[in-house]
């Protein structure tokens, strides 16, 4: 039993790291839709929650996965990432982990 422990608990920390890393980087790709007309007008740094969340989905379709979960405010991308994965060993049912991150649009001054 130790074995089966250790092989599928390993899997199930390999997907949450997964999940992590494409919400992650999901959500950075977000955080680059700056609405570019506010922020040059009203000097406003403000995303465009439409841009934002066709990026996130652009990015997470090319590698396969789609996101549970893609929330747009002001200048943040909140993306939530869920996988399941198959046990090899235990005699479970398909395990599903989840991730949210969040990434903040900045903008550098000259």
């Amino acid at each position: 039993m130790g074995t089966e422990l250790a092989v599928d608990g390993g899997r199930r920390v390999d997907a949450l790291r997964e999940a992590s890393r494409r919400a992650d980087t999901a959500a950075r790709a977000g955080a680059r839709a700056v609405d570019l007309d506010t922020l040059r007008t009203a000097g406003e740094l403000r995303l465009s929650p439409a841009e934002a969340a066709d990026r996130v989905e652009e990015y997470l379709t090319a590698l396969g996965y789609t996101a549970s979960e893609v929330e747009v405010s002001e200048a943040n991308v909140t993306v939530t990432v869920t996988i399941t994965v198959d046990p090899v060993l235990l005699p479970t049912g398909p395990m599903t982990v989840t991730a949210t991150e969040t990434a903040t649009a900045v903008t550098q001054e000259p």
